[in-house]
């Protein structure tokens, strides 16, 4: 057994604040089994623009955003999912959306750059977004073959729409776990967050742990919320509409193995993915 954790965020352009409240919520958590906690994207810094997160942007491996992380990973005794932050890439005008897997001994086991940019047209108050502008596009398909919480896959809000992503992941072994930080927008979050995430829960018969954004934010961004966790057969386990703060549910290995016995889509499927 172990416990899937979402933490819910309504993040401010202020890195020391978003920190805080993190390792406030961490601290109330009783770990007394593994734990698999994911942030939202953008936990660190966000509703200052782009241009705020390229400030703050961090080498792979030395920083104080890092640094903390890793620390409350140790101290919690819980395995992060460090939602999207902006690490610097090889362009000094762009950063790469990293999100670090920290173990609970507060070391970082890989780190998995969005590869699918938020370029897009929204009937919102922001209207145009256009995440290429600071953000260096991802190039590798990253998960974790083992971990306490089994065959774990990665992903970055956006990614969600692009089901090759998933099917590449579990190219060798079926996924057990999605983890997707996001920051959905409220008008996309409504017409499609839920739609999405059961479909890529069912169809990689695995359960997934998303953790998002909500409310509005110092830019007057909106963004949906609904942070949830989805069962192998899609059923929502837990779900927080707009609060924030944590949800948990329990991973159960018989159930996952019980569906996956009765309907083997992983042994069934004729097809393969590949990043292009």
């Amino acid at each position: 057994m172990a416990n899937l954790i979402a933490l819910q965020m309504t993040s401010t352009p202020d890195v020391t604040e978003n920190l805080n409240f993190v390792e406030q919520q961490l601290a109330q958590l009783t770990v007394n089994e593994p734990a698999l906690v994911v942030l939202p994207e953008c936990f660190a810094c966000f509703g200052g623009g782009d241009k705020a997160l390229l400030s703050i942007a961090e080498s792979l491996g030395d920083g104080p955003i890092q640094a903390r992380l890793m620390g409350m990973a140790k101290q919690y005794g819980v395995w992060l999912v460090a939602g999207s932050m902006p690490l610097k890439s090889e362009n000094p005008d762009k950063f790469t959306a990293s999100c670090l897997l920290i173990n609970d001994a507060g070391e970082r086991v890989t780190e998995y750059q969005k590869i699918h940019l938020f370029d897009v047209q929204v009937a919102d108050n922001t209207k145009t977004y256009c995440e290429s502008k600071y953000t260096q596009a991802g190039s590798a398909v990253v998960s974790v073959p083992d971990t306490p919480f089994g065959h774990l896959g990665l992903a970055i809000c956006y990614d969600v729409r692009f089901p090759g992503l998933f099917q590449a992941m579990a190219e060798h072994k079926a996924l057990d776990v999605i983890a997707l930080p996001a920051a959905f927008t409220q008008k996309t979050g409504e017409a499609h967050w839920q739609a999405l995430l059961s479909a890529r829960a069912i169809e990689n018969q695995c359960y997934l742990v998303a953790a998002g954004q909500t409310g509005v934010h110092a830019n007057q961004r909106q963004t949906h919320g609904h942070s949830c966790i989805i069962s192998p057969w899609g059923e929502t386990l837990a779900e927080s509409p707009q609060s924030v703060g944590v949800i948990n549910a329990q991973l159960e290995p018989a159930i996952l193995n019980r569906i996956r016995r009765d309907m083997p889509v992983y042994a069934h499927n004729k097809f393969r993915s590949y990043l292009v």
